[in-house]
């Protein structure tokens, strides 16, 4: 069986270590002692990870989208052309960057260091104003 310590575990859900303990110490995922470490079993978390995008999903604020894989952030770059442009995305620990139209980042108002979710389906992204 597969075991995680809690810096792996908080790696995976996209948190802080200090935060994967204070969710351990509220006893919303088990964890045991390895030594003077403390251990996920990989079960364990896989639960916690489905219950806590459930209850995100369900606290969320989210538009109607049909485009499900949704990276919120903040835009850390934008290159304008005369037609596209190019907006980067800082996602937790995923750099998403997108090619959309001159026109698409204007009506936006996309700047760098505001709040955007760039949404992916298929092999397109999507960009959304937060």
């Amino acid at each position: 069986m597969e075991s995680y310590t809690i810096g792996q575990a908080a790696r995976l859900l996209g948190v802080s270590v200090d935060t994967a303990r204070r969710w351990a110490d509220a006893d919303r995922f088990p964890t045991r002692r390895d030594g003077k470490r403390r251990i996920v079993d990989g079960p364990d978390l896989a639960a916690f990870c489905v219950e806590a995008a459930q209850e995100g999903a369900e606290e969320a604020d989210a538009p109607y989208t049909s485009a499900r894989n949704a990276f919120p952030g903040i835009v850390t770059g934008i290159k304008l052309g005369d037609v596209a442009a190019q907006v980067e995305i800082q996602a937790g620990p995923h750099r998403v960057v997108s090619l959309l139209t001159r026109e698409a980042v204007e009506e936006l108002g996309l700047e760098v260091g505001m709040r955007a979710t760039a949404r992916v389906k298929s092999t397109s992204v999507h960009v959304d104003r937060d």
